[in-house]
């Protein structure tokens, strides 16, 4: 005889299946709905994410017009000569979506085999792959909106010699927002301001190619070589 899926059980399995996409659109409405409402079920969604995000590696990227990358492009920092890799794949979102036909095929098995993530995740929980087009730069930024902190992970490229990466934030038509300089390193923990949490599901992220220790005015100097859209959870 079958064991019967607990209460908790069938929650990791909901979730499961939202992170991967495979809801139909009223299921999608009613889980979000317990989801705005339910703190345990953001955190099993925030750690399948986690724990499918390397699904989205196999996957080729999903590149948007070249109208929207011109426009985006324009509006976030006014510089119509700015290099074509500065529009990145939304790959992570979109990746996972690709992904999910053939994980569904093994979704039952993860779930008998291996127990769910136990890392605790607060929320709200924003995700952003940030990625150059032809990917030789790419990072995860993972915002946890009960601490105000952006764990951020650089998983390909390195700044050139006397040169830094730096993180920005853009909301709407506003400036550009520093968010510091990625380290040597490869993993950073970035403080988000107060001013940006409320509305961190709508930023955009880029990076920038900046002198050491960083631009020297407050805005992007050098070529942008990344942008990430930030999805919330």
């Amino acid at each position: 005889m079958s064991e019967q899926l607990t209460p908790e059980d069938e929650n990791r399995v909901a979730a499961a299946e939202y992170t991967l996409r495979l809801m139909d659109a009223d299921e999608e409405r009613r889980f979000e709905a317990r989801l705005s409402e339910d703190q345990a079920l953001k955190q099993d969604v925030a750690e399948w994410v986690a724990h499918f995000a390397p699904l989205a590696d196999e996957y080729a990227p999903v590149k948007p017009p070249a109208a929207v990358k011109a426009r985006l492009t324009a509006n976030l920092f006014g510089a119509p000569d700015v290099p074509a890799s500065i529009w990145s794949r939304l790959g992570f979102w979109r990746g996972l979506s690709f992904a999910a036909t053939a994980a569904a095929a093994v979704l039952a098995v993860v779930l008998v085999t291996q127990p769910a993530p136990d890392a605790p995740v607060s929320g709200p929980f924003y995700l952003s792959e940030i990625a150059s087009e032809d990917d030789s730069l790419r990072v995860l930024a993972m915002f946890d909106g009960a601490t105000g902190g952006m764990r951020v992970t650089r998983t390909a490229g390195e700044a050139v010699a006397g040169r830094d990466f730096e993180l920005w934030a853009i909301v709407g038509d506003n400036a550009p927002v520093s968010l510091g300089v990625l380290t040597d390193g490869g993993v950073d923990t970035i403080a988000i301001p107060a001013s940006l949490q409320g509305a961190f599901g709508g930023v955009v992220l880029a990076i920038s190619d900046e002198p050491d220790g960083g631009s020297p005015t407050g805005a992007p100097t050098g070529a942008v070589l990344a942008v990430g859209q930030v999805s919330g959870v």
